[in-house]
């Protein structure tokens, strides 16, 4: 079980590592971070007194997975505010993140990668002949392609403007 909640922190902070990699942290970030390690904190101390409870050999199965049912509902709130905190400051990352891409710099670099492969389907024959039937696919073939970027660049789009939604605390555990 401590395994599986350090594993929830770790995908909690998944989204935000590449910009955490930067050399120049922000608010967000550094909050972030304090949150995370408070976090953690909390979570080591819960797994020391869970495993007290489960080697208590005094103790039968039922009395065990009580307590440690009790035990998870104190640590709980710890769980909803580091949950709140990291979605919170995810979403600011995110958001700081995006407004330092260059659009116009990566369209200008792809463009200038595909340009080599244009100019040698232009003067590859099959490109060159005016055939009508030719250029009637050509033209589909791009308005697929165009299609695709626009589709894409939408998703992007949609995925960063969706709010950010604090998933639900998850539940005690049934028995320990």
């Amino acid at each position: 079980m401590i395994r599986a909640l350090s594993l929830a922190a770790a995908l909690a902070l998944l989204p935000v590592s590449a910009a955490v990699a930067q050399e120049s942290k922000t608010a967000a970030e550094v909050q972030l971070e304090a949150a995370a390690a408070a976090f953690e904190k909390k979570m080591e101390e819960f797994g020391e007194r869970a495993e007290a409870i489960q080697d208590d050999d005094a103790i039968d199965e039922t009395v065990k997975g009580l307590r440690v049912a009790a035990l998870w509902s104190e640590y709980q709130p710890h769980v909803t505010a580091f949950t709140a905190v990291a979605a919170q400051q995810a979403g600011e990352i995110a958001n700081q993140a995006l407004a330092e891409i260059d659009i116009d710099a990566i369209v200008t670099e792809t463009l200038a990668g595909v340009a080599p492969m244009v100019n040698g389907l232009a003067s590859n024959s099959a490109w060159a002949t005016p055939d009508p039937d030719q250029m009637v696919t050509y033209g589909l073939m791009a308005d697929y392609a165009v299609g695709q970027s626009m589709d894409a660049i939408e998703e992007v789009n949609e995925a960063f403007a969706a709010p950010v939604v604090t998933p639900a605390p998850p539940a005690p555990p049934a028995d320990a």
